[in-house]
């Protein structure tokens, strides 16, 4: 987190330990959570529930530029992946409130610490004034897809896992499995998002093109363009020949990668390993 006040300027510590309060309360919750243990069902829901809006406090204070003289915003690979895992975890609050869902919970919570950190660590590069009056909206869209690609992922790796039991249980009856979502619910929700974030990502990509002077093609916009080849060749082979199981999720995960490469990749490797700022 990145401050305007200068070290010696009256207020500056109190004003620091203010504004980053909410990322040590997230960090806190979200390890707290990672460590309880399941059978304190009702401690670990609060402790979620609160890490969860502890880390959107730390968003809001990490992206809206607080504590900086001038009005803006701040992006970058970390807050980019800050903010998915927040809408994967709210997409995970709500669903666990009607179904089980065994093995996911401890996963979520070491990621929430992992971004709270790294958007605290790297905290983006602050943009005072928009290229255009619809970027924001076209930033808005592009996380809001990483987010419902992050909960179709989530959703197939539960979607393998619980395949993966269902044979362990064919195989072998006698041990008695978790019981987790349906099988074919899993299913129907992980192609939903799939669905969702393509619809989500091709309006953000269309509002790059049009704003855009001149368009590049740049590792950004090319891994974007894949990305999105990638999840309407699923959505097609699911439509087309009812494509599901280990080959819908490879569908899946490689689209979801090559997004990550897409803005997370492309500014980790300009803001972190080549240090300069990225282009607008």
């Amino acid at each position: 987190m990145i401050l305007s006040f200068a070290p010696g300027e009256p207020g500056a510590t109190a004003a620091a330990l203010l504004l980053g309060l909410p990322s040590i309360v997230a960090l806190t919750a979200y390890l707290a959570a990672a460590l309880i243990g399941e059978r304190f069902a009702p401690a670990l829901r609060a402790t979620l529930l609160a890490a969860w809006l502890a880390h959107a406090a730390a968003i809001v204070v990490d992206t809206a530029g607080l504590g900086t003289a001038a009005l803006g915003a701040r992006f970058g690979f970390a807050p980019a992946l800050s903010v998915t895992v927040w809408l994967v975890l709210a997409v995970y609050g709500i669903e666990s409130r009607f179904v089980p869902l065994p093995g996911v919970r401890r996963t979520l919570a070491w990621l929430g610490v992992a971004t709270v950190v790294l958007a605290w660590v790297f905290p983006g590069e602050f943009r005072p004034h928009a290229a255009s009056r619809w970027a924001p909206l076209h930033w808005v869209l592009g996380i809001a897809s990483y987010g419902l690609f992050g909960a179709a992922v989530l959703h197939g790796a539960m979607l393998n896992r619980a395949e993966q039991q269902l044979r362990q249980r064919v195989a072998a009856p006698e041990p008695a499995l978790p019981a987790g979502m349906p099988l074919l619910r899993l299913e129907r929700l992980t192609f939903r998002f799939v669905a969702a974030g393509f619809v989500v990502l091709s309006l953000a990509l269309l509002l790059g093109v049009w704003f855009a002077n001149p368009w590049r093609w740049d590792h950004k916009s090319v891994f974007s363009m894949l990305g999105w080849l990638v999840f309407a060749g699923l959505l097609a082979g699911r439509r087309a020949f009812g494509w599901r199981g280990p080959r819908a999720t490879r569908w899946l995960y490689a689209g979801a990668g090559l997004l990550l490469l897409a803005y997370v990749g492309s500014r980790f490797v300009l803001e972190v390993l080549l240090q300069r700022p990225p282009p607008a």
